[in-house]
């Protein structure tokens, strides 16, 4: 009797919430690309905008990649998203981060090269979603001028998806997007020792 009276409880009140939920939903009607960054210490930026990317190759929708640190590096998301040429373009653009190629003329030139490629990505109609995965590095070390990118993102098509990653999201940045994530590091293996390991960081 007594469970019979529990069940009863919470399906009155799964009930109000599903009718609140519904008039909640009912209000939200509006479909348009999104400006998504991805940024803060804590580890998942990257992973979490290839997931969004996976999901558009899900949908049959068309993406474009730009990575404007990582191409010096062979990761497992790249590997994967090659057998899907005819719904994802990736570039990796960069050398390295910045203390690895110690060389800022070059730094620049290859950002310079990366945005280039963002910009043909982001007027292309054919592409869904563009992701600049750390982009926000780039912004931080002012190789490429922050009013010129904000300008491209803010004037992007209506209908395109924008994922920025990277630590130190620029707050002109954060101010225009539409949705911000925050990566907050509690604890990371690497303080302890552990190496970046294929399958986890790459």
């Amino acid at each position: 009797m007594t469970e019979d009276i529990d069940a009863a409880r919470h399906h009155d009140k799964m009930a109000k919430k599903k009718a609140a939920r519904d008039k909640i939903m009912a209000g939200k009607t509006i479909e348009r690309g999104l400006l998504i960054v991805h940024t803060g210490k804590g580890k998942g930026k990257s992973t979490a905008a290839f997931g969004m990317v996976f999901r558009h190759i899900g949908h049959g929708m068309r993406a474009g990649v730009i990575q404007f640190v990582k191409g010096s590096w062979g990761t497992g998301e790249r590997t994967v998203l090659e057998k899907f040429p005819e719904l994802v373009t990736i570039k990796a653009m960069g050398e390295g981060f910045t203390w690895e190629t110690q060389d800022i003329n070059r730094d620049i030139a290859h950002a310079r090269a990366g945005w280039e490629e963002a910009k043909c990505m982001i007027a292309d109609p054919s592409y869904k979603m563009v992701m600049l995965d750390e982009l926000n590095i780039v912004l931080r070390y002012d190789y490429l001028p922050l009013a010129e990118v904000l300008e491209v993102l803010k004037n992007r098509p209506i209908d395109k998806h924008i994922v920025v990653t990277g630590r130190n999201a620029k707050e002109e940045l954060i101010e225009i997007a539409d949705l911000v994530t925050e990566m907050e590091l509690i604890k990371h293996p690497f303080r302890s020792g552990v190496k970046a390991q294929a399958g986890i960081e790459f």
